[in-house]
């Protein structure tokens, strides 16, 4: 890659908020070596370095225009990208997660959505890659097809913000930071793609920009937890813009409606991890049908009953 003077501006600043990527952050620089174009940066912010990524990134910046501000301590992934955008020198600031596999015009893709126009967000949307477990077979992969259908097919595209996304730098700073009330995990995106639309900006989906990205929900007690601190997370974006934004939670007086509500109110986080446990030990044994049923009820569950139980959510996610 060619070099850059320290005082020239690139085209574009990558945000990558980071926290125990070790593992992850090799995987992503290698795909960033491989760009067709060299007019950019990346700032890896590290949500707290408790397994010496540091190290992982200044090697990592002897080939490639990258580097790292590291926190002290956890402070959330709201705090981390604020950081790393107020870092970024570029007209077009894209946020990639440390997970993500670019494609070789991923920096090009993003930089040409920006070309014709300021105003506009621009959504990548994942294509997850799956270990082979239980969890996978029985709901992952089928589930993450239909995600992507459900997406292209909406017209409240801001609600896909995310972690592959971008916006101008004029943009960014007119629509401010992320809100950094979200402390734990999820709705910190999703407030700040409401908040891009509510300001006037095109959001669009960009299917080229569709990018592999290594899960970490692998089985079904990771991915209850992960739906249990989005459903408190939500309660932070209603109580801040209300919820109208999504139009009233319509009652569902069936039996599935009455079962979600009931596990509910009746099991807390450690409950439910206890049941995805004990799914993910049977769920090769069960027809798919009923596998696929059975983590749709504890994911369903687990978001319901984190609105309803936001005090169990640990902060340090």
């Amino acid at each position: 890659m060619s070099e850059r003077s320290g005082t020239e501006r690139p085209v574009a600043s990558l945000v990558i908020p980071s926290r125990g990527g070790v593992d992850r952050l090799p995987h992503l620089f290698h795909a960033l070596g491989r760009q067709t174009t060299t007019d950019w940066e990346a700032i890896v912010v590290l949500d707290g370095d408790i397994d010496s990524s540091a190290g992982v990134v200044d090697a990592a910046a002897a080939e490639l225009p990258v580097r790292s501000i590291v926190f002290d301590e956890n402070r959330g992934r709201s705090a981390a990208l604020n950081a790393g955008f107020a870092a970024a020198r570029g007209q077009v600031l894209i946020r990639c997660d440390d997970d993500l596999r670019p494609a070789p015009d991923y920096v090009a893709s993003h930089i040409a959505r920006h070309e014709s126009s300021t105003a506009v967000g621009v959504i990548g949307l994942y294509r997850n890659v799956y270990p082979d477990t239980a969890y996978a077979r029985a709901y992952g992969r089928a589930r993450d097809r239909r995600f992507r259908e459900e997406a292209y097919a909406a017209t409240a595209t801001w609600r896909y913000w995310a972690g592959n996304v971008s916006v101008t730098r004029e943009t960014y700073d007119r629509v401010g930071d992320y809100d950094e009330d979200y402390r734990a995990y999820g709705w910190e995106d999703v407030d700040w793609g409401y908040r891009l639309q509510v300001f006037g900006a095109e959001v669009i989906l960009a299917p080229e920009l569709e990018t592999l990205h290594h899960i970490a929900a692998v089985t079904t007690e990771i991915r209850i937890e992960r739906a249990f601190h989005s459903g408190a997370a939500r309660r932070t974006f209603v109580g801040k813009h209300g919820s109208q934004v999504f139009g009233e939670r319509a009652p569902d007086h069936g039996w599935w409606g009455r079962l979600i509500d009931r596990t509910a109110e009746r099991d807390g986080l450690s409950q439910l991890r206890a049941r995805a446990r004990k799914a993910d030990a049977t769920l090769d044994r069960m027809p798919r049908w009923a596998a696929e049923k059975r983590v749709s009820w504890l994911v369903e569950s687990a978001a319901r009953s984190g609105e309803m139980h936001p005090e169990q959510v640990s902060a340090d996610v």
